[in-house]
Order: C-alpha cells, then structure tokens, then sequence
C-alpha cells in the first residue's frame, strides 16, 4: 500500500469485506492505451535498476526498508504494470516482502494497481490478507502521485472496501528538509491515511527522487539514507 513501509494497515478478510458497503461514486475508467511503459513523474520516478534504502524508527526501534525498482512487469487491466519489491526487515529478520504494480497514464498521474504482500511472523509463518489486485473482487486502482499536485481535494489511492481505502491530499510545495540522503529544496508535501484506520501520514517528496520521508501521528518516522541506480 502506498501508506506502508513496515507498517501494515487494518486487514480485513475478504469474506467480511463483502458485508463492506461500497462506494459506488468511485470508478475510474481504466484505458489500456491511455498508459505508457515508462513511469518519469518527476515527483515519483520509477527508474528499473534503481533501489531505495530508507530506515524507519519508532519507540527506538529501527527497521530496514529496501525497495527495488525490477525490470519485470505484471498485465493488470491490460495495462503494463512496474513491479517494485520492498523488502522490510527489523533486527535482522524479513517482516515483510512485497512486490507493488505501478503504472503511468500519459497525463503523468502514476496509478497504484496493487500488491503482493507477506507479513511474516514467528516460526516462519506468514500473511498475505494485505494483497489486492485491481479487477478483482471490486478493487480499483488509484493514483498514488498527480501529475501536477498542487494543494487540493483528497483523492484515492487505491480502493478495496473494508481492505485498502488510502487516500492523500497535497498540502503544500516548496517545502526544504534534511534526510541522511540529502538536503532538498521544493519538497512536495503531502497527507496520506486510510478510512480504516485512526491517525495520518505526513510524507514529504523530492524531484528527480521520490518519497523521502514520513512521520507518523504515532511517532513512526521513515527517512531516504540511500539510492543506488545499476549502471
């Protein structure tokens, strides 16, 4: 989920989720051909090759997040979907292994078609109650970064009722912050939160380099400390 790094939000199975009323106000049209194969927003480019390191903190615990850009790609809605994998790990020990579709309109908004979620837990067992695919069950992508975001209204980010209701709303522009990557000037800023869930993300984002930092209402805070791109 474009809200998650180690964190998992509420899951609900899908059984339950039928008893969810739907919002039937929410139906993006999806147009195979209205998409491109490349995903160059510059607020959230998705460069193959590339890799993410970021470190999250919380009650002074830390947990490592790696998130890499493959060259493999998944048909969804018969759009060509980017398959990022993040992989989360705290005191030596994978909590977590994802693989997210991604995909850009020719508009530049980039699209959230799902993921391919395993939590694990003690003993080697794991669950992936937190997957979803566009298309099915009634769950619709959304868009995870506009192609122009200006301050504005609250749109989804991706919609499975009673399972993955994320949405984000631009705050502001031109915001500078310090992570272990860097300095940044012109920040996008943004506040991001499930409907099943209490509390919200505030998350910043760097041009030419995506997502570089969140902190929590709970003190959970995740900051970019490296990117590497393969030549």
């Amino acid at each position: 989920m474009p809200r998650r790094l180690l964190s998992i939000a509420m899951i609900v199975s899908v059984a339950a989720c039928a008893a969810v009323p739907r919002d039937t106000s929410y139906h993006p049209k999806i147009v195979a051909a209205d998409f491109q194969t490349t995903i160059d927003n510059p607020w959230f480019p998705l460069v193959p090759g590339t890799t993410y390191t970021y470190v999250e903190t919380k009650d002074g615990e830390r947990a490592d997040v790696v998130t890499t850009v493959t060259t493999d790609t998944k048909m969804i809605l018969g759009v060509r979907c980017v398959v990022v994998h993040d992989v989360a790990t705290l005191n030596g020990r994978v909590k977590e292994d994802t693989l997210d579709w991604y995909a850009q309109d020719k508009q530049g908004n980039v699209w959230y078609f799902g993921e391919d979620t395993k939590e694990y837990r003690k003993g080697g067992k794991y669950s992936a109650e937190g997957s979803w695919e566009a298309g099915e069950d009634g769950a619709q992508p959304g868009i995870v970064m506009l192609a122009n975001p200006v301050p504005s209204e609250p749109y989804r980010q991706e919609y499975l009722a009673g399972h993955a209701e994320d949405k984000a709303q631009v705050i502001a522009l031109n915001e500078s912050i310090t992570v272990p990557f860097g300095e940044f000037v012109g920040a996008l800023r943004t506040r991001e939160w499930s409907d099943l869930e209490a509390g919200s993300d505030t998350k910043w984002y760097a041009r030419g380099v995506g997502f570089i930092r969140s902190a929590a209402e709970d003190g959970e805070v995740a900051e970019l400390v490296a990117v590497s791109k393969q030549p």
